[in-house]
């Protein structure tokens, strides 16, 4: 029903304005017919409009087009009657709808203006009007002045150009403030529309100032005819108003800015036009000219450092990508555009750790290598920024499901990996976490990074280097595990933690020769707290560096009572390797406990040792007798030429590895390449996960001697591991 009626004004607007091609003399009375049509349409689409929402503004526009529904009934009456009263009424109450018209679209929803932006926002709005103004003047309110002597009739004459500034002003103001966000909204069509009213009727006015000729001009009634056809248009397309984002956005409508330019050119122009056509070149010619230039000279440099203090403000200095205010800018638009859109957010795993390890300066190269990386992977369309240390963001247009967006994350993790950086000597494979989500229009750029945040974290808890799509079943573990390493800190006096052992065994002989201490917590309300989840947290919250002594302790004192065994491995986290005291501690406790250094291994990550310091830490532990096994190899951070420098003495093979073997030359290629390289090299090696027997032979012709796994052994507190029993079953395999 609203688009045939839309439709039928359409037709009726337009076939007016052919009809006055063939009969120029009926062009007053065509344009006044379909004016009172379009006003009386318009009249009641307000109304309806303001039931819907914005009501203040679609009221004061009805006001408007009631005042020119009567306007045109007392000229009317005016011209059958001869009554000269009803022509000053008609006139004042058409003044009325100029205000209303102005003052309703003055009251539209925009952006809040504050301080310096609110000043701003004033003297871009006084430049549009002055310019306008000037054009008035001189075509309209000077000649009436300088024609006519004063009188009532200057109401009329005097009173629609000021009405047309009035109009221009509530443009000016609509545009510049930022309240229309997609040029084919009912507030765009609203405004375009006064545009194109006010720009008819200053036509009118300029052209009966000057010859008196009211329907010379058909360009004047086509712009008032269309004007007043999409101010109609408007009411008929208002929907309900969505809410107002917490934080105002920019207009998408960047043209919108260089009005006031636009006008001092107008202005300009017009000076120079004025100044030749007077024949007053001497002496204004030239002293317009060097205004006129000044002015251009500062308008250019001011563009320019509005664009330079743009790009401050939008770029990240270090990268060259957008930055958090970037960002937000690009999802406003999309938002806006109503396109489908998705985000990523991308976190750099162990970031930290090359930082510390070797400074500042090589973080911002791996930061920047990073970025460029990430601008080759991402679209044109497409915006990537770094919004904090090590996090980044990427904003995926048109993409309409977790398909897309994910193969996207997928392809930054590819890159990532396929591109380590180089740094002296050394070179380090990049590593990342993202987490996704798909965004709608009625999203915050904070709500979509909470959620990106939430999947995410869920990587990072994980440790999977992956990508995970946001859903709503998720939980925000970070009040979770605040409130976990806070009774974590309280572990330790409250004998929570205990230790368990899992031994490691001779292959060959068949029988136990070490065991590896594993630390457990049993928490009062949450039962047995995975080491998986305890542990990062621990990390993260230093609590691991007393841990790692107590269990440490606690093996020691135990390997004491099983003469048996050559040694106890014990795990040493990154954490602690940037403790200063480590070396005295783990010192201190050997000579405690009556253990020799040689019957201590301790364990690190690879990622553990990147760092310059943790490897001097290493060598002096090592210096000491104490042996050093590298765990989990082959998943980290190692480099071959690396390996050969550090002060290594074992190698444990991860149990990713160890499952791949199948008896196939393909399933065991990555465990042979890390036995034949721990030969050359000289080290010791244990498999990790032995879960068969068939594993365990294949190891055994591989060359590896020792491992540990379930099929052996579980982790089992000290008490319950029988060794004499444990090396009997093991032989029975």
């Amino acid at each position: 029903m609203r688009g045939w009626g839309i439709s039928v004004l359409v037709l009726l607007v337009l076939g007016g304005q052919a009809y006055t091609l063939f009969q120029p003399g009926q062009r007053a009375y065509v344009l006044g017919l379909t004016m009172l049509v379009l006003d009386i349409t318009g009249l009641v689409a307000c109304l309806r409009a303001a039931r819907r929402g914005d009501a203040l503004l679609w009221r004061m526009l009805a006001l408007g087009r009631l005042c020119a529904i009567v306007t045109f009934v007392l000229l009317a009456a005016e011209g059958a009657l001869r009554i000269p009263e009803l022509w000053w009424i008609g006139v004042t109450v058409r003044l009325g709808a100029f205000g209303f018209f102005a003052f309703g679209v003055l009251f539209a929803p925009a952006q809040r203006l504050e301080g310096r932006v609110r000043a701003a926002f004033f003297a871009e709005t006084l430049s549009v009007v002055a310019g306008g103004f000037m054009v008035v003047w001189y075509f309209v309110i000077n000649p009436i002045i300088a024609g006519t002597p004063p009188s009532l009739s200057w109401i009329g004459y005097i009173g629609y150009p000021i009405g047309d500034l009035l109009m221009l002003l509530a443009v000016a103001v609509t545009l510049l403030r930022g309240a229309i966000g997609r040029p084919t909204g009912p507030l765009a069509l609203l405004v375009a529309g006064m545009a194109l009213y006010l720009t008819g009727d200053a036509l009118w006015s300029g052209i009966e100032t000057q010859s008196s000729m009211l329907v010379s001009s058909p360009y004047a009634n086509f712009l008032i005819a269309v004007g007043g056809l999409l101010m109609t248009i408007a009411p008929m397309l208002a929907r309900a108003p969505r809410p107002q984002p917490d934080r105002p956005t920019r207009p998408d409508l960047r043209w919108s800015t260089h009005l006031p330019v636009a006008a001092m050119v107008i202005g300009g122009t017009l000076m120079v036009v004025v100044t030749i056509k007077e024949n007053d070149m001497l002496p204004w010619g030239g002293l317009v000219l060097g205004l006129i230039t000044m002015a251009a000279a500062i308008t250019v440099r001011q563009v320019i450092s509005l664009r330079e203090s743009r790009d401050r403000i939008v770029t990240d200095a270090l990268t060259g990508l957008a930055n958090r205010t970037g960002l937000d800018e690009a999802i406003g638009r999309a938002r806006r555009r109503r396109e489908p859109y998705a985000l990523l957010l991308v976190d750099l795993d162990g970031f930290k750790l090359i930082n510390d390890a070797y400074g500042h300066a090589a973080g911002d190269t791996v930061l920047t290598e990073f970025a460029h990386h990430l601008r080759s992977v991402v679209r044109t369309g497409d915006v990537a920024a770094r919004i904090g240390g090590d996090e980044f963001a990427v904003l995926l247009t048109e993409v309409t499901g977790v398909e897309q967006a994910g193969a996207v994350a997928q392809r930054v993790l590819t890159m990532a990996a396929a591109n380590p950086v180089r740094l002296g000597e050394d070179s380090l494979p990049i590593r990342a976490s993202i987490g996704l989500t798909l965004g709608s229009e009625d999203d915050t750029p904070k709500e979509l990074l909470r959620r990106a945040d939430v999947a995410m974290y869920q990587v990072k808890r994980a440790a999977t280097h992956g990508w995970q799509a946001y859903d709503p079943a998720m939980t925000d573990r970070r009040a979770e595990d605040a409130a976990l390493s806070d009774d974590l800190e309280k572990a330790l006096q409250r004998d929570e933690l205990y230790v368990l052992y899992q031994p490691i065994i001779d292959l060959e002989a068949g029988r136990p020769v070490a065991v590896e201490a594993l630390v457990r917590w049993s928490h009062p309300t949450r039962g047995i707290v995975s080491p998986v989840q305890f542990i990062p947290i621990a990390e993260r919250s230093g609590a691991v560096t007393g841990i790692g002594l107590f269990v440490l302790e606690q093996a020691c004192r135990q390997l004491a009572a099983w003469d048996s065994l050559r040694y106890v491995s014990v795990n040493l986290s990154p954490r602690q390797l940037q403790e200063p005291t480590l070396v005295h501690d783990v010192l201190g406790i050997l000579r405690r406990t009556g253990v020799a250094p040689s019957s201590l291994v301790l364990e690190v990550t690879e990622s553990a040792i990147v760092d310059q310091s943790a490897i001097a830490v290493l060598a002096t532990l090592r210096g000491h007798g104490i042996r050093i096994a590298v765990d989990d190899f082959g998943t980290g951070y190692s480099s071959l030429h690396y390996l050969t420098r550090l002060p290594v003495d074992i190698l444990k093979i991860d149990r990713s590895f160890v499952a791949e073997l199948n008896g196939t030359p393909e399933g065991s290629a990555i465990t042979e390449a890390v036995i034949r390289l721990s030969h050359v090299l000289h080290l010791a090696t244990i498999a990790e996960g032995i879960e068969t027997p068939s594993q365990a032979a294949e190891l055994r012709a591989l060359g590896c001697t020792t491992g540990q796994g379930f099929l052996y052994a579980r982790p089992t507190p000290a008490a319950d591991l029988d060794l004499v029993e444990l090396e009997y079953a093991v032989r029975q395999h």
